[in-house]
């Protein structure tokens, strides 16, 4: 199952608001450019049909997403407890190194952030969701089967 934060489905739901209005545009571009004529050899008309195939393509992916996600409700979740938004110290115990996670629903790609995303359908992310600081949960990683202890609920 897709789990979203509030924060990340208003962000794909703003994101497709603005999609869709370029349907418009897009389609504008495609009739200018076929009142040019030859459309062999027209760069501008075939420009426009890979950004309306891009855009459609779009749409459609985050209409499926925000109609098959659930969003969490983060109001009783208790406060040892990671769930989607959490922020958790956990403890790779192979090597001892501690790193701040957060669950994410969807990453949003940076790297530049104090925590690093997981998100809940990968298999750290199944493993600690729902977990509670003090448990040690295994994940079968591509560098072999890992166990981390959650060390503590950050956020």
């Amino acid at each position: 199952m897709d789990y979203l934060t509030e924060a990340e489905h208003t962000k794909l739901s703003d994101e497709l608001a603005k999609l869709i209005p370029e349907r418009l545009v897009i389609s504008a571009r495609i009739g200018t450019a076929r009142e040019l004529g030859d459309l062999k050899e027209n760069a501008d008309y075939h420009a426009a049909k890979d950004d309306q195939a891009h855009n459609e393509r779009k749409i459609k992916d985050l209409e499926k997403r925000l109609s098959e996600a659930t969003v969490a409700n983060t109001e009783h979740v208790p406060d040892d407890m990671v769930f989607l938004g959490t922020i958790a110290k956990l403890k790779n115990l192979t090597n001892n190194k501690e790193n701040l996670y957060m669950l994410v629903g969807e990453s949003s790609g940076r790297f530049d952030m104090d925590y690093l995303e997981v998100t809940t359908n990968s298999e750290l992310g199944m493993a600690i969701f729902k977990a509670r600081a003090g448990d040690v949960v295994g994940v079968n990683l591509p560098a072999g089967r890992t166990e981390f202890e959650i060390v503590s609920i950050e956020e």
